[in-house]
C-alpha cells in the first residue's frame, strides 16, 4: 500500500487538506504521475473515503516531531508520498481483496496536522469555530483548510467508513452536530455507510450520535479494534460491525 497527501498552511497553521491511499496489486508500485492520472478519473479509481479524526503525519523524508515549515518542507500544494502512521500500517494489513488497484479517500474532521488535539483547548476553538461556520465571523482555524462544508461535500464511490472517534465532549455540541452532520450528509448522498461499535449503544443510536469507533486504540482496545476493522473491510463494500 501507498499513501499519498496534499498539504498547505495557512497563519502558521499546517493542514492535510488531501490524502489517498492506494491498494496494490501484488507488488505495484504508483508514483505521483501515476496518483494524479487515477485521479483524473475518480469516478472509476476511487471506490469509496475513510473519515478519521486529525492526521499527524509527514511526508517521506519529514517526520511529526516538529512542524514541517521547520524541517523545510515547501508548501507547493502538490501531492507528495507520505510515511506511514499507525493508521496507515493497519489499513496496508486490512484492506486487500476486492478493493486492489484503487485508491481510498482518507479524510478527517479535523484537517490541522498536529499530534494530542483531542485534551487540549484546541477543541474549545474548534466548537467555537463551528458555531461561528455557517455565517461571515472569522474563524480561528481556517474554514476551509481545516474543516468540511457537510451541505457541500463531494465524496467518491460507493463507501464511507466512519472512524472518526467516540469520545467526544458532551458540552462541545457543535463538534457533534458536525460529525452527525457529515455522516448523515453521506448517507443522504447514497453512500454505504460502515463503522465499529461497542456495548454502550446499538448501531442506529452509535450512527445517530456520530459514535464511530476509531480503528487504532490503545492497551486491551487494540487487538479487538484492529480484528473488527480488519472484519469490516473483508467484504466490499466495508460492513458495519460490532467489536467483540
Amino acid at each position: 500500500m501507498q499513501a499519498f497527501g496534499k498539504f498547505l498552511t495557512s497563519f502558521d497553521i499546517e493542514y492535510l487538506v488531501e490524502q489517498y491511499i492506494y491498494i496494490p496489486e501484488d507488488n505495484e508500485v504508483i508514483d505521483i504521475e501515476k496518483l494524479e492520472e487515477l485521479l483524473s478519473k475518480k469516478r472509476k479509481s476511487v471506490i469509496g473515503t475513510i473519515f478519521l479524526y486529525n492526521p499527524t503525519i509527514a511526508p517521506i523524508g519529514y517526520n511529526t516531531n516538529t512542524k514541517l515549515a521547520v524541517q523545510g518542507y515547501e508548501f507547493d500544494g502538490k501531492f507528495c508520498e507520505l510515511n506511514f502512521d499507525n493508521n496507515c500500517n493497519l489499513f496496508a494489513s486490512a484492506i486487500k481483496d476486492g478493493y486492489r488497484g484503487k485508491l481510498i479517500e482518507i479524510k478527517y474532521l479535523f484537517n490541522i496536522n498536529k499530534p494530542n488535539i483531542e485534551p487540549t483547548p484546541i477543541l474549545e476553538e474548534f466548537d467555537a469555530d463551528l458555531d461561528k461556520y455557517t455565517s461571515n465571523q472569522l474563524t480561528r482555524y481556517d474554514r476551509e483548510l481545516n474543516y468540511h462544508d457537510y451541505l457541500n461535500i463531494r465524496l467518491s464511490g460507493k463507501f464511507v467508513f466512519f472512524g472518526s472517534g467516540n469520545k467526544f465532549d458532551r458540552h462541545h455540541k457543535n463538534i457533534i452536530a458536525y460529525a452527525r452532520n457529515l455522516s448523515a450528509q453521506a448517507k443522504k448522498l447514497g453512500k454505504e455507510i460502515a463503522f465499529m461499535y461497542d456495548n454502550n449503544h446499538d448501531a442506529q443510536e452509535s450512527e445517530e450520535g456520530a459514535y464511530f469507533l476509531p480503528p487504532i486504540a490503545t492497551g486491551k482496545f487494540k487487538d479487538v479494534r484492529a480484528n473488527a476493522f480488519k472484519k469490516a473491510f473483508s467484504k466490499f463494500p466495508p460492513q458495519i460491525i460490532k467489536t467483540s
